[in-house]
């Protein structure tokens, strides 16, 4: 969730921290901090707030002299948004200066047991109990590194920890566990950082830290050590994408940008998996023998991944006769999962860096399943945990309510569905081939509903239905997987209340909350069940709901003899009809935040890549 930069070289330090924080905004945060060695000592600037906050009382870093530094943004656990809670923290000697990502668990007991022997905290945040530990062990030792040893074996939860030492003016150290850290490689200088856009514009040279994992590193030099402490060498990883791809490009947000980079990520994620008519999943080990062995396939994910792991169940049960359950990664660990190695378990995380999915692959393995993770960031954490990986192309992802990084998703859902399919010999050639041409002709469908025509009419229809404050969507089958997923953006991005329920419950409860101008975006693309959906957008339009649905292009003027409004999207095969139909319904979500003055690429209290539980 939070932000971590750290440069060593021989260039001023505070612009380049602030600068690499701006590329890391996208993750959400509440405060910012520097802390530049100069002169023998440690400025610290920090602030609540925006980064410009910060920016503007150090003049964009350049009241701030020193090349050695380290920067944060900050996302709130252990005490309220504030400048005293912001990072960096200092330890109680003020030798040691740190940036933390993640939470650490044993926290309170660690603090409770330092209060007893006299020391006093500035702040809330457990991160000043690690600086505070560091800089005991430091004036016990003299030794930073075996300083940070010390201290790490006592933590329990996540950690990235960016660190400096008043005494060592020319060295960071930093560590991680179970949160995101990546080291950058320069000439005459160096990196650290939470994520690769906030370093990108100076390198493209990267290694990835594994867990337990420590570097330690000045301007010319670096030394990396795992976790028993014994020196290693880290293979140097070359970023292929370009730093205009983290950039908006001209458009007003990078969430429109996303929206429109689809038929490309699309393009990108089902090309070179698409080789004469057949799918091939390189390096994805799903025999038959093995697939006919599954008892289950469970998966685990959170939020948006955990609603396209939705759409999954529903198509590789229908076409591949697998029994297929969805769990939300956060409660995985806690409900005493039936697995052993007759399971597959596959994550979904757009990141690879979600803290509650890692933990589900972790726990999976520990049960004896096989773990299978669907992944857009090479070289994450799930990645690496999982006992294969199939990559999504999605390319960097800056908003934080997720677009392309869904639809990539659905993409693979379909490609492992095909070749699972397949491979148990449930699917005929002639189906098969459908789904191969579907699929080919995926991208250039979604290119179609991104036409100005198409879009400009998603626009309208987003005018009339700003003024609602609360809302319904519904369908049945795959249309209701795919509701969650636009009722979802509707909340992240514009902050109104929005439902989700399959159509036929809104007789179950749901219906006593229709009252005359409740907002209902109704999905009905699915042939067999459209009748039946339109009847329940029958019994909302009765009681006075204004209702927007979306439906095919062949029963759209069906559709308009009961909702005031219709999106007519291109068919395909049924399976893939949910990666067109989502389209329309981010642009509304989108276009109703615009209307509403909302921030929308960084919605309040939300985090792009959730690394702590």
């Amino acid at each position: 969730m939070c932000g971590i930069v750290g440069y060593a070289g021989y260039r001023q330090a505070a612009p380049i921290l602030i600068e690499g924080l701006s590329k890391l905004e996208y993750r959400g945060y509440d405060s910012a901090g520097i802390c530049v060695h100069t002169q023998d000592a440690f400025h610290v600037a920090k602030s609540k707030g925006r980064l410009q906050i910060l920016s503007d009382k150090t003049d964009g870093g350049n009241a701030v002299q020193g090349v050695v530094g380290i920067g944060h943004t900050r996302w709130a656990t252990h005490g309220a948004p504030s400048d005293i809670n912001s990072h960096p923290h200092l330890s109680e000697s003020g030798k040691i200066a740190i940036v933390h990502n993640g939470i650490i668990e044993n926290e309170s007991r660690l603090r409770e047991e330092l209060e007893a022997k006299g020391i006093t905290f500035r702040s809330e945040t457990d991160t000043e109990v690690v600086a505070t530990m560091i800089g005991i062990q430091y004036d016990q030792s003299g030794d930073l590194v075996d300083a940070v040893r010390q201290t790490i074996a006592r933590l329990e939860g996540s950690y990235a920890l960016g660190i400096l030492c008043v005494d060592d003016p020319d060295r960071i150290v930093a560590v991680k566990k179970n949160s995101p850290l990546i080291f950058g490689f320069g000439e005459g200088e160096n990196y650290i950082a939470s994520d690769v856009p906030a370093i990108l514009k100076h390198t493209q040279t990267v290694a990835y830290l594994n867990d337990g994992e420590m570097v330690v590193f000045d301007s010319q030099n670096v030394s990396f050590f795992d976790a028993d402490g014994n020196p290693i060498e880290k293979a140097k990883e070359t970023i292929t994408w370009s730093i205009s791809a983290a950039e908006r490009g001209g458009y007003d947000h990078f969430m429109l940008k996303e929206i429109f980079e689809q038929p490309k990520a699309l393009r990108d994620t089902i090309g070179p998996r698409l080789k004469d008519g057949k799918v091939y999943l390189d390096g994805i080990d799903l025999s038959e023998e093995y697939l006919k062995s599954l008892n289950k396939i469970t998966f685990v994910a959170c939020g948006s991944a955990y609603y396209a792991a939705g759409v999954a169940k529903y198509i590789i049960e229908k076409y591949c006769r697998i029994t297929t359950e969805i769990m939300m990664a956060s409660e995985f660990r806690y409900c005493d999962p039936v697995l052993d190695e007759k399971s597959l378990v596959i994550a979904i995380s757009q990141s690879g860096e979600t803290a509650d999915t890692l933990e589900a692959v972790r726990e999976a393995k520990r049960r004896g399943a096989r773990t299978l993770g669907i992944i857009n960031v090479v070289g994450s954490a799930i990645a690496k945990a999982a006992d294969q990986t199939i990559y999504t192309c999605a390319g960097p992802e800056i908003a934080v309510a997720t677009t392309k990084g869904f639809t990539t998703q659905l993409a693979v859902v379909y490609l492992l569905t095909m070749h699972m399919a397949k491979t148990l010999g449930k699917v005929d050639d002639t189906t098969y081939a459908a789904w191969v041409t579907a699929l080919e002709k995926l991208p250039d469908q979604a290119a179609e509903l991104l036409t100005e025509a198409r879009v400009e009419e998603v626009k309208n229809y987003a005018k009339r239905l700003t003024k609602h404050n609360n809302a319904f969507y519904i369908g049945r089958n795959l249309d209701g997987a795919t509701c969650l997923e636009g009722s979802l953006k509707l909340k992240e991005v514009a902050y109104i209340h929005s439902e989700c329920y399959p159509a036929g419950e809104l007789k179950h409860g749901p219906l006593s909350l229709i009252e005359e101008g409740y907002m209902v975006v109704a999905l009905a693309t699915i042939r067999e069940l459209f009748d039946k959906t339109i009847a329940n957008v029958r019994e909302v339009r009765a009681r006075g709901a204004d209702v927007l649905c979306v439906t095919l292009e062949e029963l759209a003027d069906e559709a308009a003899k009961q909702a005031q409004s219709v999106i007519a999207v291109p068919s395909t095969d049924p399976m893939i009809q949910p990666s067109l139909n989502i389209i329309p319904l981010q642009l509304l979500g989108y276009y109703i935040a615009v209307n509403r003055g909302c921030d929308v690429d960084k919605p309040r209290n939300l985090a792009k890549s959730v690394t702590v539980e």
